[in-house]
């Protein structure tokens, strides 16, 4: 049956009769596999519950991060789901005109987190505080195109903006104009649903509230997610081992709505969908609930969101 979420959407959605053939590589592949119709997903989801399976917490960190939400896509105005692996490093599904204002207008908002981090406001961080700022502020993108266009766009805000270029320069900010592209950042990948309208996350969401390892439809589960943007953060933490530096994370909004409720601790890591980020919003990465936005009831994106 059909989940209470949006039913309009769901009541006229027939899941996909076969897989789509994968298109390009994965340098760091999603557990994929293929398991029927919803019913059996909601299923296994209800006997296996939210425990299990979800990587370690992350160990104390030394840099401060910052997850940035790309800006409007074409993808997002076409209402559909982007998350083929053969986008990483094309120019498909990039950035529309408001997608890039969107992404400039970031750059305030950016240099406003780090200067509440400069000010000792950690958001009820846990853990050990980063060591003393470097100043240095480097971004690391998704090499899907409208990711690593709004880390571009961001910097150029930040270049470009009298107000905002004076204000990084009375915190003593360093901008790196380099882009660093990582896949650990890419979107989530969304299996046989790729390519379909964005009313179909009715299908996938709701799972992952009651498991956070399922895979229907050969989507990427939510803890595949965590292991890989795991794996990137302490791939950072070593390349900038110093500590003291400001990370921007440029990606997706399923893979950072995951990774602000993985970082911050909530228990259930797949209630990850009532955290939405907007387009071009950006936000600290806190290591604490209390961090956390206030829980908003599910629903299905619009389309040119």
């Amino acid at each position: 049956g059909a989940f209470p979420l949006f039913p309009s959407t769901c009541a006229s959605f027939r899941p996909p009769a076969a897989a789509r053939p994968r298109r390009g590589g994965l340098s760091n592949p999603a557990r994929l596999n293929s398991n029927g119709p919803l019913g059996s997903a909601a299923e296994t989801a209800e006997a296996g519950g939210a425990r299990g399976g979800i990587p370690p917490p992350l160990p104390d960190l030394k840099n401060h991060y910052y997850l940035l939400r790309h800006g409007q896509s074409t993808a997002n105005v076409a209402g559909i789901i982007s998350s083929a692996r053969s986008l990483a490093g094309s120019d498909r599904h990039g950035l529309t005109l408001l997608g890039i204002e969107q992404s400039r207008g970031s750059a305030g908002r950016l240099v406003d987190a780090i200067a509440g981090d400069l000010a000792g406001d950690g958001g009820g961080d846990g853990g050990d505080a980063p060591p003393r700022s470097t100043g240095q502020v480097y971004f690391v993108s998704s090499p899907f195109a409208r990711a690593r266009e709004t880390a571009e766009q961001c910097i150029r805000g930040i270049r470009r903006d009298d107000a905002v270029a004076g204000r990084a320069d009375s915190l003593g900010l360093t901008i790196h104009d380099e882009v660093f592209l990582h896949d650990g950042l890419m979107e989530r990948h969304f299996g046989r649903l790729d390519g379909m309208e964005l009313s179909t996350y009715a299908y996938v969401w709701p799972v992952d509230m009651m498991d956070p390892t399922h895979t229907a439809f050969g989507v990427e589960s939510v803890s595949a997610v965590i292991e890989r943007v795991r794996g990137t953060i302490l791939e950072l933490e070593s390349r900038y081992g110093g500590g003291g530096n400001h990370v921007v994370l440029a990606s997706h909004a399923d893979v950072l709505q995951i990774t602000q409720v993985y970082a911050a601790g909530l228990e259930n890591p797949g209630q990850f969908s009532s955290y939405r980020f907007g387009n071009g919003e950006v936000r600290a990465m806190r290591r604490s609930v209390d961090s956390l936005p206030e829980p908003v009831p599910l629903q299905p994106p619009k389309r040119g969101e």
